[in-house]
């Protein structure tokens, strides 16, 4: 297989699993949501933009970090440390699954829920506005203010970041590091 075809490959790969993630995240949320009541619901907004937030900083941490202070920690058998390898080997794909397949999904169902928030909100409160505006205006602050943060966090912990990821990795693979 050629370069172009495995970057084709790649593109149908990341366009499948965002479609089926996207369709599944929207349902859940959008049906999950507007059965809840206004905190519960709020509590899930916070979760999602958190969780945006979160893969995100793992996305940055993966491209920045350095494979070489894995090897020594593999040959000690440290767990977690040759996920870890994979993780920076595979940087690229890595850092677009987290930043933008789950990020981007995340920021879309953030702005379905805060929909969804500001019409609970209307009708509960009897609002005369909308406070859609209000509401989506704060939750992309939060959003991008915390991916903000995060990419500082990412590039000053890169090294812990990844390994705490390669450790949970490492707690679902077939290979397991002893």
């Amino acid at each position: 297989m050629n370069k172009e075809d495995s970057k084709v490959k790649w593109f149908i790969e990341v366009f499948i699993i965002t479609f089926i993630l996207s369709m599944l995240f929207s349902y859940i949320s959008a049906n999950g949501v507007s059965n809840l009541s206004l905190i519960p619901a709020i509590l899930i907004l916070v979760l999602v933009i958190l969780i945006g937030i979160i893969f995100d900083i793992i996305g940055v941490a993966v491209t920045v970090a350095n494979e070489h202070e894995f090897h020594a920690k593999a040959t000690k058998k440290v767990k977690g440390s040759k996920n870890s390898i994979k993780l920076i080997r595979n940087a690229p794909k890595v850092a677009n699954i987290c930043a933008d397949v789950i990020g981007d999904i995340c920021g879309v169902l953030s702005g379905a829920i805060s929909a969804l928030i500001s019409m609970k909100i209307t009708e509960q409160f009897g609002l005369n506005f909308n406070i859609q505006f209000v509401l989506s205006a704060v939750v992309a602050a939060l959003t991008v203010g915390g991916k903000a943060l995060g990419k500082g966090i990412a590039s000053n912990h890169s090294t812990k970041i990844v390994h705490r990821v390669g450790i949970i990795l490492n707690k679902f693979s077939k290979n397991k590091d002893k």
